[in-house]
């Protein structure tokens, strides 16, 4: 029964999200250049306000971190956050069942990927919010027919709970859209965020459109040279 409940909500939020999410149709790409900064603010909380420090030793003991994490990978490896200390990561949430925007997320991340291929700093996570579905076998399958390569792009699952408090109240996946959301309702965003070295977010970018994809790589190249 939760199965089949779980299922009538991913139905249900692809009705209601349609402009967003199962439907084929892609956003307009923007028009505007890629803006190329030498140093990118932090955000704090849902609403992405952007705060600016002159360097990590200004940043406040209470400022928002991604914590401990613990999930596996689609080689049933246990991901946690030790496993990418000192990486840069860009960070998803999306399902291998998804026919709408999770396809071109992916092929847009590949972009990525392949940007920083021989970059061992550079870390993708892409978190299953169907977990109970995908498993660690559905997940490698959807992985040799997307070309996600092993050790730099982790497709992860585990619990259910763990996954949807990441998404929303740690990466603010859902921007301001995620305060209010119950939390039996599902995730669906086409939101990519890119996290430092040090667990802080830098950056939220549509995963649907290439320009912001491209701001994205130039993001990373920037936070790289920043630390570098």
């Amino acid at each position: 029964m939760k199965a089949l409940y779980t299922m009538i909500k991913i139905a249900t939020a692809c009705i209601a999200l349609g402009i967003f999410g199962c439907a084929t149709q892609s956003q307009p790409e923007q028009k505007e250049t890629d803006i190329r900064v030498d140093h990118l603010p932090y955000y704090n909380e849902a609403s992405f306000t952007p705060n600016w420090f002159d360097s990590a030793e200004y940043i406040p003991g209470n400022f928002h971190r991604i914590p401990a994490f613990n999930l596996y990978n689609q080689f049933g490896e246990n991901i946690t956050e030790q496993s990418v200390s000192g990486k840069i990561m860009v960070v998803d949430f999306f399902f291998t069942s998804c026919p709408g925007i999770c396809p071109k997320m992916t092929a847009n991340l590949a972009l990525v990927q392949e940007a920083f291929l021989r970059d061992d700093k550079i870390r993708l996570l892409s978190h299953s919010v169907t977990p109970e579905f995908d498993n660690v076998e559905i997940l490698k399958e959807y992985a040799d027919k997307k070309g996600v390569i092993g050790k730099k792009w982790h497709l992860l699952t585990g619990d259910r709970d763990h996954i949807y408090d990441l998404g929303r109240n740690q990466y603010f996946i859902e921007e301001d859209q995620g305060l209010n959301k119950d939390p039996e309702d599902f995730i669906h965003t086409e939101n990519f965020v890119l996290v430092d070295e040090n667990r802080y977010i830098r950056g939220i970018y549509n995963g649907l459109n290439k320009t912001s994809v491209s701001q994205l790589i130039a993001d990373i190249k920037a936070l790289k040279k920043a630390s570098s």
